[in-house]
């Protein structure tokens, strides 16, 4: 007899699952909700013998994990991002490996950075903080730069980039400098755009916008070093990965007042501890990861990862399959 068909989601999820219920239950398939509460052991013993797993940005799916799982299954990653993966290990275990990088999020996460942008920018957010304590006509205080002029640094040029830089447009950002290993100059000027180093575009532009994915070449491509390059104007903004910034590194240098301030939606360790150094400082903002958000993205990707897993289960190769044999 076949084994039953048996699908879980992990927390933390979305307000409900009733898509991929709706979607998945027509092949027989009893969905499962993984309630793991932080605790690893916990989640161990709920992944036994599932076909698939679905999970977001957690939990880390090492080897161990992908261990508990059916061989021949597979793993659907809500997103874009997996090196939460072990995909190496899926493989060895003939587990196909899913993404979803479709959802629409470039509109969100282009609309997101820019307002980022706009926000840090402009003082919103500290001056909002010191209005609502009593100060008024803080002015040259806190000198505010116009965006018009100032060169754009990009790191990563792909979809959510160029869209980001659509947007910028529109505040009359100048010179626009990329640093991407994968695209050509004349890809570049297609966009009014010049391909640099990253180390040029530390020195020149006054706003950087990373968008690049989490690899082992750009680790802390924010370090001290970098950091090092920029000045008393630079605007640094992440809505990509938050391995891509030493944070030790930036919260010493936006302590020391060396650039102007930065604005983040992602850090390296998700969610924000208490004790991290950012928490506290005036010419941070900080959101949590929600950059991709929408009620409309939300829809979109629940659909998508629960086609994914039918892909999988039906004996088919997922649409976006990241671990390919």
């Amino acid at each position: 007899m076949d084994k039953k068909i048996v699908v879980g989601i992990t927390e933390p999820g979305y307000t409900d699952h009733v898509v991929e219920s709706r979607l998945l239950e027509p092949l027989g398939a009893e969905v499962r909700f993984l309630r793991w509460g932080g605790d690893r052991a916990r989640l161990l013993e709920q992944l036994a013998d599932l076909s698939i797993v679905m999970v977001r940005d957690i939990p880390v799916m090492d080897a161990e994990a992908i261990g508990r799982l059916r061989e021949g299954g597979g793993i659907v990653r809500y997103g874009v991002g997996v090196d939460n993966i072990d995909l190496e290990a899926a493989k060895q275990r003939g587990i196909k490996v899913a993404n979803i990088p479709d959802y629409g999020a470039d509109i969100e996460v282009a609309d997101h950075a820019a307002a980022l942008t706009l926000a840090l920018v402009r003082r919103v957010v500290s001056r909002d903080k010191k209005v609502r304590a009593g100060q008024w006509n803080i002015a040259q205080k806190e000198p505010i730069y116009r965006i018009a002029g100032s060169t754009l640094g990009l790191v990563g040029f792909g979809k959510i980039a160029r869209a980001y830089l659509k947007r910028m447009r529109g505040f009359g950002i100048a010179d626009v400098l990329v640093y991407d290993p994968f695209i050509t100059d004349e890809f570049a000027v297609r966009f009014e755009a010049k391909r640099s180093s990253f180390e040029d575009i530390c020195r020149a532009a006054q706003i950087i916008s990373l968008h690049a994915p989490a690899t082992p070449e750009t680790r802390n491509i924010v370090n001290a070093k970098t950091l090092a390059l920029m000045n008393e104007r630079t605007s640094l903004i992440n809505t990509s990965r938050g391995g891509l910034v030493d944070i030790p590194a930036l919260a010493d240098t936006l302590k020391a007042g060396r650039i102007f301030g930065a604005a983040l939606d992602v850090i390296d360790k998700e969610p924000i501890a208490d004790d991290n150094p950012l928490r506290g400082l005036d010419n941070v903002i900080l959101t949590d990861h929600t950059g991709w958000y929408s009620e409309a993205t939300v829809q979109t990707l629940q659909e998508k990862a629960a086609q994914a897993a039918i892909e999988i289960l039906t004996g088919g190769s997922p649409t976006h399959w990241v671990n390919r044999w």
